[in-house]
């Protein structure tokens, strides 16, 4: 197994913003953390592609610059790009590629155009970098793309990936469309026993993943299984068995019912071996507990108003029908409220007051 020498820690800005279900997408959060760490990259391409994966030096990976890519098309992709130099090439030339992973948790019929648009994006890229360098036009070469498709979701994906999935197609016109191939990994589909099988961090997490929505039973066996197993990686992998605590962390408390999660991260501090660390795990627990005041403060205050506003109905009008009644406590906006309230202040009737 790779030994990772680098340490990726984390702000408490970033804890607590990886922590908080209220900011950004949990399930992107989750797989971009997941992806911070080289070693899960390399397990994913192993469990996929072991053939693929020995070709790779993946103590030399780095991060991919996304600059170049289009901002709208950015906004729009949950990827993670990374760059991975090849072993033992036939020109005997050193030779890069490009690793993919496209996130999703809903199933995309428009996969295929999304993916082959950011390769090209990708590759817009290296040849700006090409002629920056000043390489000669005639030493130009494209590297090449590994996409993946990293898919959470609960659905069962059967949509091709490919551009024949969005596009009618006669046979004649078939050799001028454009084709490749993508790895996929569907998690909620694969055989639990397969990622046990794997006997590799990556496999051992993807096993509470699967089971983090499901009963408590469940995913308290499966976790401390995992927990288990993570025990076991050398002193040397002390970085990774860290960073598996902290997702781990991530995954129980953006997904498990708050009288659950106290319990469930008290067993991740267990097997936590390092003081940042479990001053990380709290951090973010304090964040869902800050988050949930916050939540309460706002729903309190939004209630108030509900009754403010039919208390001045009800003084400025007479009786008020439950149908008024049922609407206003449907309302979920300050604003919308504030804007009731105002117009109230004058209203001799109901429809002195623009409800829609």
């Amino acid at each position: 197994m790779q030994t990772e020498t680098t340490t990726q820690v984390l702000t408490k800005e970033e804890i607590q913003t990886l922590f908080r279900t209220d900011i950004g997408h949990f399930a992107d959060k989750s797989a971009r953390l997941l992806f911070k760490r080289t070693e899960h990259l390399r397990g994913l391409v192993m469990f996929l592609t072991e053939n693929i994966e020995q070709r790779l030096d993946f103590s030399q990976a780095k991060v991919g610059n996304r600059s170049y890519i289009d901002e709208a098309l950015r906004d729009s992709m949950s990827d993670i790009v990374w760059t991975v130099p090849f072993r033992e090439t036939s020109q005997m030339e050193d030779l890069t590629i490009y690793i993919l992973v496209e996130h999703q948790s809903t199933v995309d019929r428009m996969m295929g155009f999304r993916f082959l648009s950011y390769m090209c994006q990708v590759w817009h890229g290296q040849l700006d970098a090409l002629e920056n360098a000043k390489v000669p036009v005639h030493q130009r070469k494209l590297q090449p793309i590994l996409p993946i498709i990293f898919y959470t979701g609960a659905r069962a994906w059967n949509v091709p990936v490919s551009l024949y999935a969005v596009m009618d197609v006669p046979e004649l016109m078939s050799p001028f469309v454009p084709k490749f191939e993508a790895l996929f990994l569907g998690v909620n589909d694969t055989d639990p026993d397969k990622f046990g099988q794997q006997n590799h961090p990556f496999g051992w997490l993807m096993t509470v993943l699967q089971k983090v929505k499901e009963d408590r039973r469940s995913i308290e066996e499966v976790l401390e299984e995992a927990l288990t197993r993570l025990d076991t990686l050398s002193d040397e992998e002390a970085e990774l068995h860290a960073h598996a605590m902290i997702y781990l962390s991530h995954l129980v408390s953006s997904n498990r019912p708050a009288s659950e999660r106290e319990h469930l991260i008290q067993r991740i501090l267990k097997h936590t071996k390092n003081t940042e660390v479990e001053n990380q795990i709290m951090t973010g627990s304090e964040a869902l507990v800050q988050e949930g005041i916050e939540q309460g403060l706002e729903r309190g205050e939004i209630r108030t108003k509900r009754e403010v506003l039919l208390k001045l109905l009800g003084h400025r009008i007479g009786d008020i029908p439950d149908t008024v009644t049922e609407r206003v406590s449907q309302i979920q906006s300050r604003a919308r409220l504030d804007s009731l309230f105002d117009q109230a202040l004058t209203a001799d009737t109901l429809d002195d007051i623009e409800w829609d």
